[in-house]
Formats: structure tokens, C-alpha cells, sequence
């Protein structure tokens, strides 16, 4: 969800290519599972962090394994640098969130409520650029609090609506400096639930350090977090329902050209196989052998969809 513009695709993705071969990879010995895409190469790309490297491998792997033969790139960093890459047809096609590309690439500053809502008003938008959504996954890649579990059981919480109705001293908060101003984020979320909050109660830390700090409960009861991060269940949290439909919808989905889709339409039939078992729950627990156990994305993406009988 980050940007970076000022270098060339291929120059970063030649860049990336020498500095970190190991990270793109070919995915020559998927299980066969069917032909109907033989003919389909290209390349899966993916932004720079875990899970999408996995969803990258996921998809590569099982298009694969119906006839396809792809591989994946890993390299370029910023959400727009990989946009620019599928537009461009230097990517074949790769997961986006619902919420990024309403905001960042459609250029909203209101988000819709509801998932289902959110994900229609984003593919019709994105199908004036030529860009095709796939249905989506369950996934939900938004913001989210969280707090240690057995404090959630003491507390008596599991919503933001419940964190509101706690005794002041008990509302504590440990959020980045970019949330803190966002307006979808520590600004809006206070009006929306009515919390009326003193600043001596939120801690600001950087962006990952508010998992620890949510699960040690030194600074604060409860986390800025994303909610398919693996470190959430690594860490025995529990992440707080938005009750009241705050935050935007970061819902993930394959995303390629349409031009691609209509010479393929068999793409779609092979990646519903995929998308509908990729929940909240399975996207953590796949993140954590990556972010929490240094497991390699490409060898997480071919044990589950084995495991799955997907390959």
C-alpha cells in the first residue's frame, strides 16, 4: 500500500533481479490438474511484503497446474509501481485490495460500506482503466485493534463499540504517526465510537512495534494492527469488531487486464478454486510461517495448496 514513482518498473525489477534472485521464482513443478490454460505465460506480480508474496506463489502455482506457465516477481516496491506494472502488461495480473484501489488508485476519499458494496463500486471503476477483478476472497486486509486475549477475557470486550464503554484509564492505545492524522484512521474512529480519549492515553510507536506492544501491555491494552497479520495469532491476540463499519474494506482479489481475461476466460473458473478458502484466519496463519517462522512464501504457497489438493 506504499508508493515509490520515480523509478522505472524494469529498471527496479532488473534492479531487484540481481540483488535478490531468490526471491522471484519459476513454478515448473506444480501438480497437473488440467490443460485449459495452456498457452497462458506471464508473469504474477506482487507488492513488497509477505502476504502478497504468498498469494503471488498461490496463484502462479495454480494456474500452473491447469496448463498455464508463469512465474512471479516479487521485486517492485509501492502499490502504484505494481498497478503500473499489470497496466503496462508487464505483470500478467496480481492481488489488490478493494480499499487501496477505491482510494489510492480511483482517487475516493469516502469508503463504501460493506464488502460487497465496496468490492462492485471498486471493479466497475477499475473496468474504465481496462482492469478486470476477479471475485474476491474473504480476506480482509484492513485496520483493526487488537489486545492480549486473556486482557480481552478481563475486560469483557470484543468490539470497538465494548473498548468505548471502558473506564478511561482502561482505554489505552498504542498507534504509528500515519494513522494518529489519517482521517480514516485515529481521528474518524474517535468520532465514530464516541471515545473521548486524553493524548496521555495513546502511545505513538512505529508500524509493527504495536503488535508486541499490545501483547505486552505495558504501554497500552490495544494495537493498531492488520488484520490478516500473522502476528496476531502468533501473539494470542484478539482482534476488537469494528461494529460499526468504520474502517474501509482492504478486501484482496486477483486483478488483470481485461483484454487478458477475455482470450482466458478459464482464469477465472481455475482461481474461484482458489479465492473463496483465502479468510481473514487462513491469510494469518499462512503470514505467520512467514513473518513469524522465516518460512520461504513460494515453499508456504505449495504445502497449502497440496494440502488443499489444489496441485
Amino acid at each position: 500500500m506504499k508508493k515509490r514513482t520515480s523509478l522505472s518498473l524494469l529498471a527496479i525489477a532488473a534492479i531487484g533481479a540481481l540483488a535478490l534472485s531468490g526471491c522471484s521464482s519459476s513454478n515448473s513443478n506444480t501438480g497437473a490438474k488440467g490443460d485449459e490454460l495452456t498457452g497462458l505465460t506471464g508473469t504474477i506480480g506482487a507488492k513488497e511484503f509477505a502476504e502478497q508474496y504468498i498469494l503471488a506463489n498461490l496463484t502462479s502455482q495454480l494456474l500452473n497446474a491447469h496448463g498455464a506457465n508463469t512465474d512471479t516477481n516479487t521485486q517492485v516496491a509501492g502499490s502504484s509501481n505494481v498497478r503500473t506494472a499489470l497496466e503496462s502488461g508487464d505483470f500478467l495480473g496480481y492481488w489488490e485490495y478493494t480499499g487501496t484501489s477505491w482510494i489510492t488508485y480511483n482517487k475516493n476519499t469516502v469508503p463504501v460500506k460493506g464488502a460487497e458494496a465496496q468490492f462492485t463500486a471498486t471493479k466497475e471503476a477499475d473496468a474504465k482503466s481496462g482492469i478486470a477483478w476477479l471475485d474476491p476472497a474473504p480476506l480482509n486486509n484492513t485496520y483493526a485493534f487488537a489486545i492480549r486475549s486473556d486482557k480481552a477475557k478481563e475486560l469483557g470486550v470484543s468490539s470497538l463499540s465494548d473498548v468505548a464503554k471502558l473506564p478511561i484509564a482502561e482505554q489505552t492505545f498504542c498507534i504509528d504517526s500515519e494513522f494518529s492524522t489519517r482521517d480514516d484512521g485515529w481521528p474518524g474512529l474517535k468520532k465514530t465510537y464516541g471515545m473521548d480519549v486524553p493524548e496521555s492515553n495513546v502511545a505513538l510507536l512505529q508500524l509493527g512495534l504495536t503488535y508486541a506492544a499490545a501483547q505486552k501491555g505495558d504501554d497500552c491494552n490495544f494495537g493498531e494492527v492488520f488484520q490478516t497479520d500473522g502476528r496476531i495469532k502468533a501473539l494470542d491476540l484478539t482482534v476488537m469488531k469494528d461494529d460499526k463499519s468504520f474502517f474501509p474494506v482492504y478486501q484482496g482479489a486477483f486483478t488483470l487486464q481485461q483484454t487478458t481475461l477475455d482470450e482466458y476466460p478459464g482464469i477465472a473458473d481455475v482461481m474461484a478454486l482458489l479465492s473463496p478458502k483465502l479468510t481473514t484466519e487462513v491469510m494469518q496463519i499462512l503470514n505467520a510461517k512467514a513473518d513469524v517462522d522465516g518460512e520461504d512464501p513460494k515453499a508456504i504457497a505449495d504445502d497449502w495448496l497440496t494440502e488443499e489438493g489444489l496441485i
